[in-house]
């Protein structure tokens, strides 16, 4: 009797509820295996739904990955969020570190994410590219109001392309990480670092 009652009185998740269970679920599994590997069915029974009512929150695989890797990208903006008040150069040391965090611990993750610009669906595509626009504006707006960089950021427009360029260069160093380059997580922080402070130290 009291596990019937138990059952009868378990609360029912809201809307906005069901729909981050199924996203963290979306991004254990995409994390684990390539986009390709994960089907809709596997992610229902995780979550104990109906494949029904995951397509009532996400219409095709697509619409559901575009969404996890929104997500992802919230949570990488969040763990690399700039500090008021904190030098960019230290900012720059402690958030390559959680970035790189994230890069080992989720690698199927981070592979699916920079794969979503070849993705044939545009609305995949417009999602991956807005995240690496808010990327970078969270590193300009750092860069900015720095005592150091921002005098710098003012007189030279180039910095902006820099910082894309730096990106790229990131994503690219990271993917050559995960597919067994040998490096520690340090010296792989030094070089993303470097290459950055490179292109926007002052003058001498």
């Amino acid at each position: 009797m009291a596990a019937n009652q138990g059952e009868r009185t378990r609360r029912r998740l809201s809307t906005g509820e069901r729909r981050e269970q199924l996203l963290s679920v979306g991004a254990r599994l995409f994390s684990e295996s390539p986009y390709d590997e994960v089907w809709i069915e596997q992610v229902a029974e995780i979550a104990g739904v109906s494949r029904g009512l995951l397509y009532h929150y996400f219409p095709t695989k697509r619409d559901f990955f575009a969404a996890v890797v929104e997500r992802e990208s919230e949570r990488m903006l969040r763990m690399t969020a700039a500090v008021p008040g904190v030098p960019v150069r230290v900012q720059l040391a402690t958030g390559l570190d959680a970035y790189l965090e994230y890069v080992e611990t989720h690698a199927h993750g981070y592979r699916a994410f920079h794969r979503a610009d070849a993705a044939g669906d545009r609305g995949v595509r417009t999602v991956y590219r807005r995240a690496l626009a808010a990327q970078e504006r969270q590193i300009l707006a750092a860069l900015g109001v720095d005592p150091e960089f921002g005098p710098v950021f003012e007189e030279r427009p180039e910095v902006r392309l820099a910082v894309r360029g730096w990106l790229a260069f990131t994503t690219a160093v990271c993917l050559e990480w995960l597919r067994g380059a040998d490096l520690s997580r340090e010296q792989v922080r030094d070089l993303c670092a470097r290459a950055l402070l490179g292109v926007i130290a002052p003058a001498a």
